[in-house]
């Protein structure tokens, strides 16, 4: 997944919905700092696969709670 701060969003509007049309995912950053997760409505099946969807696999219901920063590992480290 890409990683696109702010200023390059700003800077880069016009790019950034382009490869968003077609089809890439992006993780927007502030001041070095994932704050959202930018990607395409599209009307294709979920990706199975994909880690996002996949949390609830990891709930545990006597467990302690994941915090942020360990869903965001997750999530959104590339493998």
């Amino acid at each position: 997944m890409k990683t696109i701060s702010m200023l390059e969003f700003r800077k880069n509007a016009a790019k950034v919905i382009r490869w968003s049309k077609q089809g890439q995912r992006m993780i927007m950053t502030y001041r070095g700092k994932p704050i959202f997760r930018l990607e395409p409505i599209i009307d294709e099946p979920i990706d199975e696969n994909d880690p996002f969807y996949q949390l609830c696999d990891l709930a545990d219901e006597d467990g302690a709670h994941l915090s942020n920063q360990e869903m965001d590992k997750i999530v959104y480290s590339e493998t």
